[in-house]
């Protein structure tokens, strides 16, 4: 039998990041903590936090803790279905930690939430991570569920497809006429134009610009603009050009304060739905609400692809 005690000590910790933040969340002392979470490790035989600032899991920390999640959420479905067995009050609101890609919580998947949280009480932990990584995120037990580009097998996990989310490349007429000028949009002249790059993991412009012959020895020079909002305004700002997903820069074709560089050339990502297979009752409500917010916004996948 786990020590129940020790694992919401330990949820605490990670969640809070300190031991002093985990106290006062659970109305104890830090000393109280600190001994939970001594005597968990004790019995489990491994470290389980790593002591800074802020505290973090080691890998068996974060699967315990993400253990907790489920648990709690298991909880808070049987009290909703037999109120009379858990009295309201009794059952702490369960909180389920996603990850999720900067472009779909820029759009379509703020109305997965708000419809999944209009019919129930769970509270949302949501990172940002790119789409080609969240699937790691799951594997390694950071958590539950995730928006993810990749549609193979994740131990443990169901996998639902979801939508195409399509990228263009785009960037405002002065810009175009700046560094594209008489010459035109080739190789060459791409090579030249600085283009704005999400963050690390973000390679859609590099993908992009290999397709149009840019080897990686002549990748252009790159700005780093790590909001989905600032990158946006800096290709409107003329400042570079960049991948878009064509759901969050509809109004700005139309209208004609940003152009694409190569019409017909964009990137459709396919999007899934990935969660922990034990976790499936609980979150069966939450699927429904991403499905349905995907597929209401996005293109379908293609059955061939």
């Amino acid at each position: 039998m786990l020590d129940y005690a020790g694992l919401e000590a330990l949820a605490a910790v990670l969640r809070e990041g300190s031991f002093d933040r985990a106290a006062r969340k659970l109305h104890v002392t830090p000393s109280a903590i600190s001994q939970r979470i001594k005597l968990l490790e004790e019995r489990v035989g491994q470290v389980l936090v790593m002591r800074g600032t802020p505290c973090t899991g080691t890998e068996a920390g974060r699967r315990l803790c993400l253990h907790v999640e489920q648990v709690a959420l298991l909880e808070n479905e049987l009290r909703r279905a037999n109120p009379e067995l858990v009295p309201e009050g009794q059952v702490a609101r369960p909180t389920l930690k996603l990850a999720v890609n900067a472009d779909s919580l820029n759009s379509w998947f703020v109305d997965a939430m708000a419809a999944f949280t209009q019919g129930g009480n769970e509270l949302l932990d949501i990172s940002i991570d790119d789409q080609d990584h969240t699937a790691k995120r799951i594997k390694e037990g950071e958590v539950m569920a995730a928006v993810t580009a990749s549609s193979s097998h994740i131990t443990g996990c169901n996998i639902w497809p979801l939508a195409n989310m399509h990228y263009v490349a785009a960037a405002s007429p002065a810009f175009i006429a700046r560094y594209f000028g008489d010459a035109g949009i080739t190789a060459h002249t791409l090579a030249q134009a600085p283009m704005l790059t999400y963050g690390r993991k973000d390679a859609m412009q590099d993908k992009w610009l290999q397709q149009q012959g840019v080897t990686a020895r002549h990748m252009p020079p790159r700005h780093w603009v790590p909001s989905a909002h600032a990158f946006i305004r800096a290709c409107e700002a003329h400042i570079a050009w960049g991948m878009h997903p064509t759901v969050l820069i509809q109004d700005h074709l139309k209208d004609g304060r940003l152009v694409e560089l190569l019409p017909g050339t964009g990137i459709s990502v396919p999007l899934y739905w990935a969660h922990a297979r034990n976790a499936q009752t609980g979150l069966e409500r939450l699927t429904q609400c991403v499905i349905g917010a995907a597929q209401s916004w996005l293109d379908p996948i293609d059955p061939k692809n």
